[in-house]
């Protein structure tokens, strides 16, 4: 009998698990083979099965054998992982951080700015059971579901795990260390209770779901639906290096993605500065590159709350309290509603817009609680044929409209600086840039180094509004550098958009991208 796959929290996997399986006073002992298969000769009955393999945190599951279907147990590894629950709240709200070690640890809580400020040392954990402070993966598929750690065994009301969110809006980070040196720190979006500021900007967390490949879906590796069977070896097993040609949007159903899982993506080395090279293919894209975006405002003095684009989506934030919103570095993925709240705010109440990144709302989701489903249908191929601009383009609207310009692969996975296409503009105040000039030479994006104007860039299609202007050009291969364009609206609104998702990491090392950016949001402030 195919009692089911063992693997681990990728999906990847597990041979050599040793299972023992009991029926009352009977026991059966095999392991798992290299696809993670569990096969036992077992008659239909009512079974607790355990799981054990050096470096994994071992468990027990009861089954009813035979199943319908394969059962996927799954094993978490002795890495150190944790999140925070809820991953967004307001200030003086009360969250749970939920950590995952084998060993004993400390945590502490920092936020991240131009400096990076401890704001309190939470504790030191470790506990009278061996190995108790390790947390246990559901078996199946949670990454619909989400893990939903601090559950088992975590029911004394004594030990709750909470915290409450500092006075002060931004971003902030825990930070875990144990005794043996090893560290993870997870990142916390903490909104002010009211509007504290004329700008506000969005931490792209809906985005940062949606590359979230803890338990081995995101929208991109098994975007549909986890497969019955682990991965063995990647380039051979999933489609996404299988197929030549293969696109990952074929389909017009999507399993959900949930918010309650950690975050490898957005982890950070503990000693980091604001300044330091992103390090990573996922950082590039996501917290640790936004954190540069505030930490440049905060060293230019412009003074911002911060915001996650659910609380957005969630009604908690009024953009009639604002004068300026900025969205950065890979905005991706936004709900109609969103963008039409948006839009309707730029458009007809004189809303201004910074758009500081690349491949912006390219792609519907829709919300269901703590979870999200990607709308990505089958646009992939129409939008190779020209049909449609975007994902987005084809349920909603081309994101030109309110962008002014949309991504296109020309380009992509390259960076280049910029170069200077009408210098008369007032952008371009004070940099001394003639026509020609080329600006935006640095960037601390390490995944694209090259320029401000990389990674994947956007430009003007027919849905751009009327009097988009053009400033600068990336001057990538390919006809495929950046658009970086500005546009005003009978409101009195405004949209800037640098087009690019290296661009937000060059704020902080590249003078002329720093005072073109400056000279937009002053201009934008007084306006």
């Amino acid at each position: 009998m195919l009692v089911g796959y063992v693997s681990d929290e990728r999906f990847s996997a597990l041979a050599d698990v040793l299972v023992e399986i009991q029926d009352g006073s009977e026991q059966v002992l095999v392991r798992s083979g290299v696809t993670g298969a569990i096969h036992a000769d077992l008659a239909p009955g009512q079974y607790r099965i355990w799981l054990a393999k050096p470096g994994f945190g071992s468990k027990h599951v009861d089954l009813s054998l035979p199943s319908a279907e394969p059962h996927q147990f799954r094993l978490l590894s002795d890495a150190v992982l944790g999140y925070v629950w809820p991953k967004w709240v307001r200030v003086g709200e009360t969250a749970e951080f939920r950590v995952h070690c084998a060993e004993p640890y400390e945590l502490e809580l920092w936020r991240y700015g131009y400096a990076k400020t401890l704001i309190r040392k939470i504790g030191a954990f470790d506990e009278f059971g061996p190995r108790a402070c390790i947390q246990l993966l559901p078996d199946g598929d949670f990454t619909q579901t989400g893990v939903a750690w601090n559950k088992v065994g975590y029911g004394n009301p004594v030990y709750k795990q909470l915290i409450e969110a500092p006075e002060q809006s931004g971003l902030y980070y825990f930070h875990v260390r144990t005794k043996s040196g090893r560290t993870f720190a997870f990142p916390w979006i903490v909104a002010p209770k009211g509007p504290a500021a004329k700008i506000a900007i969005l931490a792209s967390n809906i985005r940062w779901n949606a590359y979230n490949g803890f338990g081995g879906r995101n929208n991109y590796v098994n975007p549909i639906s986890l497969p019955e069977k682990p991965t063995v070896n990647a380039r051979q097993d999933l489609d996404r290096y299988r197929i030549a040609d293969h696109i990952d949007y074929l389909s017009d159903h999507y399993d959900p993605l949930s918010f309650d899982r950690p975050e490898w993506i957005n982890d950070v080395p503990l000693d980091a500065k604001v300044t330091d090279i992103i390090d990573g293919r996922y950082a590039s894209g996501a917290a640790p590159a936004e954190w540069r975006v505030l930490g440049w405002l905060e060293r230019e003095n412009f003074q911002y709350d911060f915001y996650a684009e659910t609380q957005f989506h969630e009604g908690d934030l009024e953009l009639s309290d604002y004068q300026i919103l900025i969205i950065s570095t890979h905005p991706e993925y936004w709900t109609r509603q969103m963008y039409f709240k948006l839009k309707d705010w730029v458009h007809s109440s004189g809303g201004k817009l910074l758009y500081l990144g690349g491949n912006g709302i390219n792609c519907e989701v829709e919300m269901m609680g703590d979870r999200m489903v990607c709308q990505n249908g089958n646009e992939r191929e129409r939008v190779k044929a020209g049909v449609t601009d975007s994902r987005f383009h084809g349920r909603v609207e081309s994101e030109a409209n309110l962008l002014g310009v949309v991504y296109t692969p020309a380009g992509v996975m390259t960076a280049a600086p910029y170069e200077v296409v009408d210098p008369d503009h007032w952008v371009f105040e004070g940099t001394g840039l003639k026509k020609g000039s080329v600006f935006g030479r640095h960037t601390l994006n390490s995944r694209c180094p090259g320029g401000a104007s990389g990674h994947e860039t956007d430009k003007l299609s027919p849905s751009s509004p009327k009097g988009v202007h053009v400033v600068a050009k990336g001057m990538n291969p390919e006809d495929g550098g950046a658009q970086m364009c500005l546009y005003e609206t009978d409101s009195g609104g405004a949209v800037f958009s640098a087009a690019s998702i290296t661009f937000g990491a060059a704020l902080l090392v590249d003078t002329h991208a720093s005072r073109i950016t400056s000279n937009v949001l002053k201009r934008f402030l007084e306006t």
